[in-house]
Order: C-alpha cells, then structure tokens, then sequence
C-alpha cells in the first residue's frame, strides 16, 4: 500500500458523536471456515448501523464464493485480496475498504467477546490522542488447557496475550494483530502493513503491526497506542500449535520478522520492548517457574527450560535474518 501524507501530530476528532467502527477479517484457508463464521456472525451482533463488517479472502476463490453467499446477504462486505498475497495484503485492501473512524482487525480464528466493538469505541472516545489500542488475547486451547511445558512469557507464540504486558489503560509499543484498532488517521499518516513482514499461509512468521505500529509513532510522537483489557477475544490454538517443534519454529521466525523490522525502523525502535522483556519477564519468569516446581509442581522445571530455549531460538533467528539482509544489501550493491 502506498504511503499518504505524512503528519506529525494527532487529528482533530471524528465529527461524528460517535466513532465509526469497520472491523476487518482476513481469512485464507477453507480449514477454519467454523472459527471465521462464528467470527462474522457475532460483529453482527455487535455491529452498529455506522459500522461496517470486511471479510478479505486471500487469494482462495473457493473461499471468496463461500463467504459471499452466506454473507453479502446478511450485511457483511466481502472482497478478494487486491494486494499481495499474505496477511499485510489483505489488512491493507481491508483498509482500503475500510471508510470509518476506527479499524479495528480480528484474526479468522478467534471469536469477539461481548461489546468487543464497542469496548474499543470507548476506549478512543477517552482521548484524541489515542491512535491504537490493543485488545485482551485469551487463548483457547484444543483440548481445554495448555500443555503443561508451556510458559505463560511466550504466550505471543500462539498469537496471545502473554505475562509482562502493560495493565490496562496504559501505554504499549504495538499491539498483537489477533484484535487490535487503528484510527484512520494512523494510516492517513503512514499507509499501510509493509509486504516485508507479515504471516503468509502456514508460514509462522509476523511483526507486521509491531513494524506499523512504529512508523505511526515515528510520524506522530504525541499519539499514543494503549492496551485494553475490556475488548477480550478467544483466540483458537489447535493442536498442531501446541508442540515444542512449532514453539521452537514461532520464536526462530520471530527472529527473522524482528531482523526485517528493525531493518524498516531502526534498532532502537524495533527492539525496545524485547530488551525490557528479555531483562524484566523472562528473568524474573525463570525463578517464578522453578519455584513452582520446588513446591511440587514438576512441570515448572519444563516451564523453566523453555523460556531460554524460546529466547536463544529467537535470537539465532535474528541473528540468521540479518545476515541474510546483509548479504543480499551486497548482492543488490554489486
């Protein structure tokens, strides 16, 4: 998505007494067609007359027909992919689309708690100068519970909220892409998601809003991106999600979405929560873990184990993306 005019400062307030809401759903798999209609049926619900409803199929025709004939007739807008192929594609043909005060995304597999929608019009009503806010992520597990081994610091692994985030209300660098809001004048500054970071298929790469996220707060220092607990979504973790194969997996591509990040927007910016992560939740999360097993809990010490073993995937992850950027820099120079 191109950029638009770039803007320094926070816009004035919608003229409207209450702020507009487009939410946008990006789906490209037939696989969770279960989870997406559950999805689109409750913003139904939820949906205001001003608000609008966007289902963006990415690149999967079947898919496209699916949605638009248990859907267009029930109100929600449904449109191909016109960007690339990939998540940032489709969040940005959803923009496009979007014609509201506020766009706030939800994942293809996770299900709006009551008054999502308007727990996030709230929270922007509050201030002019709130320009994201990230909404509560819980997970819902395949088979009810987490799997034993799984440490609560990683909870971004499986696209939820993990230990360490800020409380409600206050500031956070980005929020996590399951549920989220942007209000337009965010991409009226910046544009869109960059097409060089973003979830394509299966693959578990990311950073797309953590990259946009800080190009809005380059372009606009007085706007602030805050969490809020009260717009809750239950994200579905299947199975194939909950193995130490994919958690290693998640955390080395994490390490390569954070190389191309920081790439777009400088170190400083790009890794200023991971270091604050790294020194204050994983540490102090090590201890937490093996008490927990001194105290009779067995699992703790896995939970222990996996925090480093999360950490140094990671981090060989970003080591190897920007090795990979340096070379191909050469390549291009030559």
């Amino acid at each position: 998505m191109a950029a638009m005019t770039a803007s320094s400062d926070v816009s004035p307030a919608s003229a409207t007494t209450e702020l507009s809401a487009a939410v946008v759903v990006c789906a490209y798999t037939d696989k969770r067609w279960d989870d997406l209609s559950a999805g689109l049926s409750e913003l139904l619900r939820q949906a205001h007359p001003q608000d609008r409803i966007i289902a963006v199929i990415d690149h999967n025709d079947d898919l496209l027909k699916r949605t638009k004939a248990e859907f267009v007739p029930q109100g929600v807008l449904v449109v191909p992919n016109a960007g690339t192929q990939g998540l940032s594609g489709a969040r940005n043909t959803g923009v496009e689309n979007a014609e509201a005060d506020l766009i706030l995304f939800l994942d293809d597999d996770a299900l709006p708690g009551p008054g999502w929608i308007d727990a996030y019009r709230a929270r922007f009503s509050e201030a002019q100068d709130i320009i994201g806010v990230g909404g509560a992520i819980e997970p819902a597990w395949e088979g009810k519970t987490a799997p034993r081994w799984f440490p609560i610091e990683f909870g971004w692994v499986v696209g939820c909220d993990y230990r360490g985030l800020p409380d409600s209300g206050e500031e956070i660098r980005n929020p996590i892409g399951a549920s989220m809001a942007i209000r337009q004048t965010g991409f009226d500054a910046v544009g869109g998601f960059s097409d060089l970071v973003g979830r394509l298929g299966e693959l578990p790469v990311g950073n797309e809003e953590t990259e946009l996220a800080i190009r809005i707060r380059q372009a606009m220092p007085a706007a602030r991106i805050v969490r809020d607990t009260n717009s809750v979504v239950y994200h579905y973790v299947p199975k194939s999600r909950q193995t130490v194969k994919y958690f290693v997996s998640r955390c080395y591509y994490e390490g390569i979405s954070k190389a191309a990040t920081t790439s777009e927007v400088g170190s400083e910016d790009g890794l200023s929560s991971e270091r604050a992560y790294v020194v204050k939740t994983l540490v102090k999360g090590m201890g937490l873990h093996a008490s927990e097993a001194l105290h009779g809990d067995p699992a703790g010490l896995a939970r222990a184990v996996m925090l480093p073993v999360g950490l140094v995937a990671t981090t060989f992850g970003f080591v190897r993306g920007k090795l990979r950027l340096k070379r191909e820099a050469k390549q291009i120079a030559s």
